[in-house]
């Protein structure tokens, strides 16, 4: 069974950066994809970053050319970089692995079947 961890999360103000970051442990292996999620208060969780193992990456639109997601596979760490930050990012960021390799399907409706804890983040205006 897999451990992911989620760290780097806190208080900003708008315009501000964090950096996000997630190490697995246990039964670690080669994940096809894995995702950065969001989740605000009454509203329904949401994909903001995935990454294939290949390193191709999709982002949700409101977050393009401000969070850059990447991965160390020899770490087992993911990381969410988070810039110029806005109100609206507020929300708690979970990190959550796919399918292992190989997957030929999409990273985008792949299921992420192993989670984090969560790591909140408020940005303030």
């Amino acid at each position: 069974q897999v451990q992911l961890v989620e760290s780097g999360g806190g208080s900003v103000q708008a315009g501000g950066s964090l950096r996000l970051s997630c190490a697995g442990s246990g039964d670690t292996y080669r994940w096809a994809c894995m995702g950065w999620f969001r989740q605000a208060p009454g509203k329904e969780r949401e994909g903001v970053a995935r990454i294939r193992s290949e390193g191709l990456t999709w982002y949700a639109d409101s977050v393009k050319g401000r969070f850059t997601i990447s991965q160390d596979n020899a770490k087992n760490t993911l990381y969410l970089q988070m810039n110029s930050l806005k109100p609206e990012d507020s929300a708690m960021y979970y990190c959550a692995a796919g399918p292992k390799s190989p997957w030929g399907g999409s990273c985008r409706t792949a299921p992420y079947n192993s989670w984090g804890q969560g790591t909140q983040v408020t940005v303030s205006s």
